[in-house]
């Protein structure tokens, strides 16, 4: 989803952000203690979201491990997000209303998040003590990276053609089915051919 400017100027408590998120019109995230509007993300920012959710949710049928697309805050110290999908193994209960142990993080990008979702968000996330994956999908073009715990977090790229691990779920995915149903020069070309 797009990150909007700050809902407000001022610095809001974290207390001031939960009581009031679940009355508001549309969500927003909660960064250093300042709130961010969310805006609507676009039809292949859906797509590989969607796609993202559904490999992963049937990969983990039956297993601890549950999906989560968007609509849970991940709890991140005294800071609040939404990722586009997520995967966590705690055990979670029916009443939570946020995550603060995923294992893998994927957030598709656009050009209202990706200076956060490549820089704030993301040396946020590598300090959670259980991410093992982050993973950053451009929509506009097929690149997928991958920053793995286990790799020091130094990026890995794929593309058309490639398969892609994700080591924290045991699932491995051609880049392509990412990618299936989004309209961009890049999947139309290879379809083509």
């Amino acid at each position: 989803m797009a990150l909007n400017q700050p809902h407000e100027d001022d610095y809001v408590s974290e207390e001031e952000y939960l009581a009031t998120e679940p009355a508001a019109e549309q969500k927003r995230e909660y960064i250093g203690g300042r709130v961010y509007a969310m805006a609507g993300a676009g039809y292949n920012h859906n797509c590989i979201a969607a796609n993202v959710l559904g490999e992963f949710r049937n990969h983990l049928k039956g297993t601890p491990c549950a999906t989560f697309m968007a609509d849970i805050r991940l709890k991140l110290g005294k800071d609040y997000v939404y990722p586009d999908v997520l995967v966590d193994c705690s055990k979670m209960r029916g009443d939570d209303v946020f995550s603060s142990a995923p294992v893998i993080i994927v957030e598709v990008l656009s050009r209202s998040t990706r200076k956060t979702d490549t820089t704030t968000k993301l040396i946020r996330y590598i300090n959670l003590p259980s991410l093992q994956e982050y993973v950053l999908i451009e929509p506009d073009i097929v690149s997928v990276q991958v920053l793995r715990r286990s790799k020091n977090w130094l990026p890995e790229y794929f593309f058309l053609g490639d398969d892609v691990r994700f080591e924290s779920i045991g699932l491995t995915l051609p880049v392509e089915d990412l990618y299936d149903r989004v309209d961009n020069p890049d999947i139309n070309e290879y379809k083509a051919v």
